[in-house]
């Protein structure tokens, strides 16, 4: 089922048995961030949670309730996109990535609906005053403050907005970019914009600076339809318009509408939208530290100041948010999503692979486990290098390659297999590139060394005494699989 905005999303999880409304006054500065990391670390990622009355940092009930873990578990991700499963949205990309040449006629005809799908979806214009700017509010009436942002760890800076669809714009192309980055509220009508380098805000951001333009603007639209909110964590290739993305997800165009200022155009469905700019000949201001994904404290840095100016939102908004840090977390889930999404992208460049899995331990670019069809001698070394030069898979810190027949959404047995198979001189590379700004153990700012493990069985050419050949994985015979699966039942066990 696909919804309009976040609202129904929630009405539909509560009748699934998927939120738990939280009617106690609860604070926002950590008292709600424990909770939920409690319930975050529940099997299968606990509930949805909606806190109806978020107690705010001056004693005062906020009038937003604040929705969280709403992406936390994999099957609310999916009920999230409108599939039964992820890897059905996989499979339709597979087919437009991958279709099959028409030869003839009625081959091509039936080509058009692929193509026509793509036709359908990109962003439309609202059409009317939309419902993200029912209340707008200007001036002095411009309080970040009156919003429950959460102070999510102890020693944390302040409030962090943890969810924020960021809204830049290319000055040259006007082409529109949309992110999520940590924003630190840091007076009334201002927050930090943690632009990390890697990312399209960022780019944006250098590119206003080159063309010695002043004032970048920027939106920043809280909560909208499910498939919306997810986009922003997808790594698209450069150019993708996240929005043209989410109406391929959602099979219907994301209605967008101009942002006051009419600088932005932002989802005419979002709960609420911070309007503003960054001032790009401002000093950066020191952010942080900030709990981060990683689950450490992510020291203090250097980042832009973003100015709001305007603050719209439907009447009776819902406010969005998540916590980080050790996993596993809600964020886990979101990239479990994209795990399955981006497959079909990864098998373009690299058909060999037949699944990869970040595990949460490695919270996304600390550990990659992949597993192909080796053909030849060196063929693990080609994929570690092929996917580190895939976009932010350029920021993998350790790559497990593994054969085929092993299930890689499992550790352990990749692990097993990985550990059997290395003799660790011969096994184990290491190489420089780019790291993940938040990794502080990588030796300088963004850049690091990265290790590749080739668990494969191993080849002749590739080292192996040919006197003592590679064994074969222990199997049961298949009769008897069969035989004692049909006396199964009736063994009591």
């Amino acid at each position: 089922m696909i919804h309009d905005n976040l609202k129904p999303f929630l009405e539909e999880l509560e009748r699934a048995g998927e939120l738990v409304r939280i009617t106690e006054p609860v604070s926002v500065r950590l008292e709600m961030a424990e909770i939920a990391d409690r319930v975050m670390k529940q099997p299968d990622g606990g509930k949805a949670l909606l806190f109806e009355r978020p107690v705010l940092d001056d004693g005062t009930v906020s009038a937003f309730p604040v929705g969280i873990n709403v992406f936390g578990s994999l099957r609310r991700m999916a009920m999230a996109l409108g599939v039964e499963r992820i890897e059905e949205h996989a499979e339709r990309l597979a087919g437009l990535l991958q279709p099959d040449i028409p030869r003839g006629f009625w081959a091509k005809v039936q080509l058009l609906p692929k193509l026509a799908e793509l036709a359908r979806v990109p962003p439309r214009d609202y059409g009317r005053r939309p419902p993200c700017q029912e209340v707008v509010l200007e001036g002095e009436d411009v309080d970040l403050r009156r919003l429950p942002v959460m102070t999510s760890w102890p020693k944390d800076a302040g409030p962090f907005i943890t969810m924020p669809m960021v809204i830049t714009k290319d000055p040259e192309t006007g082409v529109q970019n949309l992110g999520m980055y940590r924003m630190q509220v840091t007076g009334p009508r201002t927050t930090f914009m943690h632009w990390q380098r890697h990312k399209g805000g960022a780019a944006h951001y250098r590119k206003y600076q080159a063309l010695g333009i002043s004032r970048m603007p920027v939106a920043v639209a809280l909560g909208a339809d499910a498939n919306t909110m997810y986009t922003p964590t997808a790594p698209l290739p450069p150019g993708i318009d996240e929005f043209l993305f989410s109406g391929f997800l959602r099979r219907q165009p994301v209605p967008l509408a101009p942002a006051r200022s009419e600088e932005l155009r932002v989802p005419a469905e979002a709960e609420v939208v911070l309007e503003g700019y960054v001032d790009t000949t401002e000093a950066p201001g020191i952010e942080g530290p900030c709990g981060d994904h990683t689950g450490f404290y992510t020291p203090p840095d250097r980042f832009p100041v973003f100015h709001v100016e305007r603050i719209t939102h439907r009447q009776g908004a819902v406010y969005p948010s998540t916590i980080v840090g050790r996993p596993p977390m809600e964020d886990y889930y979101l990239g479990a999503a994209t795990e399955r999404l981006f497959l079909p992208l990864l098998r373009m460049v690299l058909p060999e692979v037949v699944d990869y899995h970040m595990p949460a331990e490695g919270i996304f670019h600390n550990l990659v486990l992949v597993s192909i069809r080796k053909e030849y001698p060196g063929h693990a070394r080609k994929v570690m290098n092929g996917l580190w030069g895939q976009g932010l898979m350029s920021l993998a810190k350790v790559i497990v390659v593994v054969d085929h027949c092993v299930d890689v959404k499992r550790p352990a047995e990749a692990w097993w297999y990985a550990l059997n198979n290395i003799d660790p001189e011969r096994d184990v590379c290491f190489t420089y590139g780019p790291a993940d700004d938040l990794d502080h153990a990588a030796r300088g700012p963004a850049y690091g060394s990265k290790m590749g493990i080739d668990g494969t069985a191993k080849l002749p050419e590739e080292g192996v005494d040919r006197v003592r050949p590679w064994p074969e994985v222990i199997a049961m015979d298949e009769a008897v699989r069969r035989k004692v699966d049909e006396l199964w039942g009736r063994l009591g066990l």
